[in-house]
């Protein structure tokens, strides 16, 4: 149990630093970005594996997570959130569910004269986009809130207290 969380958290950091790397963010910023993204993705795998919570609102739970996490981490570094908190999020993108999306998009063009084949094709379309583009907006929202609910810090945190 501990193992499959650790390795879940270290996966998703060695991703997050990837992706990182890819929006040059200053070195500083490395750490809090592994971090964040081990926390959020363990913290999503746990109440899915063991709380059975659906993948949309675990998916919440973390970015909301992760976005906490990068206002206090921000402010620490001298670090703008969105520098921290993009780059932890994208290994939560569900990949395999827009995966499945396209495939059963393709199999549906493919297969326009086969109508008994149609309907399964369409179900998996609607199902795995639906649950797709739920994440998706589940992460934007969890993870641009804490920007909303404390809006005066959130803009202030790259400025040294005087």
């Amino acid at each position: 149990m501990i193992t499959d969380i650790l390795t879940d958290g270290i996966f998703a950091a060695i991703a997050a630093i990837g992706f990182g790397a890819i929006s040059d963010p200053p070195l500083r910023a490395f750490p809090s970005i592994a971090l964040l993204a081990a926390v959020g993705h363990a913290l999503r795998f746990c109440l899915m594996t063991y709380l059975g919570i659906d993948i949309s609102t675990a998916s919440l739970c973390a970015s909301f997570t992760i976005g906490m996490g990068s206002l206090l981490l921000g402010k620490r570094i001298l670090c703008p959130m969105t520098v921290l908190y993009i780059p932890a999020l994208l290994p939560m993108i569900p990949g395999m569910y827009a995966y499945k999306t396209v495939f059963a998009l393709i199999m549906f063009m493919q297969n326009l004269n086969k109508p008994e084949a149609l309907q399964g094709y369409i179900q998996d379309i609607f199902t795995n986009g639906l649950v797709t583009c739920s994440v998706i907006f589940m992460l934007a929202v969890g993870a641009t809130f804490p920007l909303f609910l404390f809006i005066k810090r959130a803009f202030s945190m790259t400025r040294r207290q005087k």
